[in-house]
């Protein structure tokens, strides 16, 4: 399984909430999180994706460390399993 074929579901189940999952690129702020989620009702959300198996790189978890500190949440998603739990748990489910 590809990380972009899971990032792909992930902006489609986002959508299907009625929210959105932009790419989120940030020049000169290498390691910032793969997506921004914006949920209905104002909610943010912070998600890195990656493939099965692989774990962020320093620089990655730094940045989901200060976001963290911020108030937000970060998902570190790597598998279809892990996008059905994020969707749980930001739809209260």
């Amino acid at each position: 399984m590809r990380e972009s074929a899971l990032e792909r579901r992930l902006v489609r189940e986002v959508k299907r909430l009625g929210g959105r999952a932009p790419k989120w690129v940030s020049p000169g702020n290498r390691g910032v999180p793969d997506r921004i989620v914006l949920l209905p009702g104002g909610r943010t959300v912070f998600v890195e994706m990656k493939a099965p198996g692989e774990r962020p790189e320093p620089l990655q978890e730094k940045w989901a460390r200060e976001l963290r500190k911020l108030g937000h949440q970060v998902y570190v998603i790597d598998s279809h399993e892990g996008i059905d739990r994020f969707i749980r748990e930001v739809t209260g489910g």
